[in-house]
């Protein structure tokens, strides 16, 4: 993995972690936080856009990727929401 690929994943995380704390929280998390929901959120969207067959839906590049990141820590936040009121 190049210093490149590196920072353009930790963008990726930190756009998509910042769109859903914005829409779940009404606020972001920070910059470390914002990125961590973002990473986590990427691998939680890949799996359940694989799971459900719509992979290629969203198309492949930064847009795509960030986009199935963003769907992933929505379901992230949003199940840590649920939790909490549990």
């Amino acid at each position: 993995m190049t210093l490149l690929s590196i920072i353009i994943f930790l963008l990726i995380g930190g756009i998509s972690g910042w769109l859903a704390g914005l829409l779940i929280t009404g606020r972001g998390f920070g910059m470390v936080g914002d990125i961590i929901v973002g990473i986590i959120g990427a691998f939680i969207g890949g799996f359940v856009l694989i799971f459900f067959g719509l992979a290629g839906l969203f198309g492949a590049g930064i847009v795509g990727a960030v986009i199935v990141a963003f769907i992933g820590a929505v379901i992230l936040l949003s199940i840590i929401k649920i939790i909490k009121k549990i």
